[in-house]
């Protein structure tokens, strides 16, 4: 996963549970990191109803995604999926190593190259 400015990134499961996190954040820009306790988040979500609202729509979204994400990487060519992330997240595609961006996708680092090499002849990128 990726996230920008103002997106929240986490490994939840380990967090509710309570277990030792499998997932790893790595930031590749300067970033500024908040931390919550899993006593104060549920403390949080109790005395402001707001809050409760807006990460239940968060997760709501991350289900969505995560979703689509799954039947395309099962469902879409190696072009398809860099074409559908380079179209809906283009940022993504300026800002990320192209190494990243081909793990994220499931993808050799090579594949990705030859992609984007392909779609800079057909200067679709």
């Amino acid at each position: 996963m990726f996230a920008f400015e103002g997106w929240w990134i986490s490994d939840f499961k380990s967090f509710i549970n309570q277990e030792k996190a499998v997932l790893n954040i790595d930031a590749v820009e300067e970033t500024e990191l908040l931390m919550i306790s899993l006593e104060d988040y549920e403390k949080m979500m109790l005395e402001i109803p707001v809050m409760d609202r807006y990460f239940r729509i968060l997760y709501q979204n991350s289900l969505v995604t995560k979703d689509y994400r799954l039947i395309a990487s099962n469902s879409y060519t190696a072009e398809e999926k860099y074409l559908e992330l380079a179209q809906k997240n283009p940022e993504m595609i300026k800002r990320i190593p192209h190494n990243l961006i081909a793990s994220f996708l499931g993808l050799a680092p090579e594949t990705v190259s030859r992609i984007r090499k392909k779609l800079l002849l057909k200067n679709q990128l």
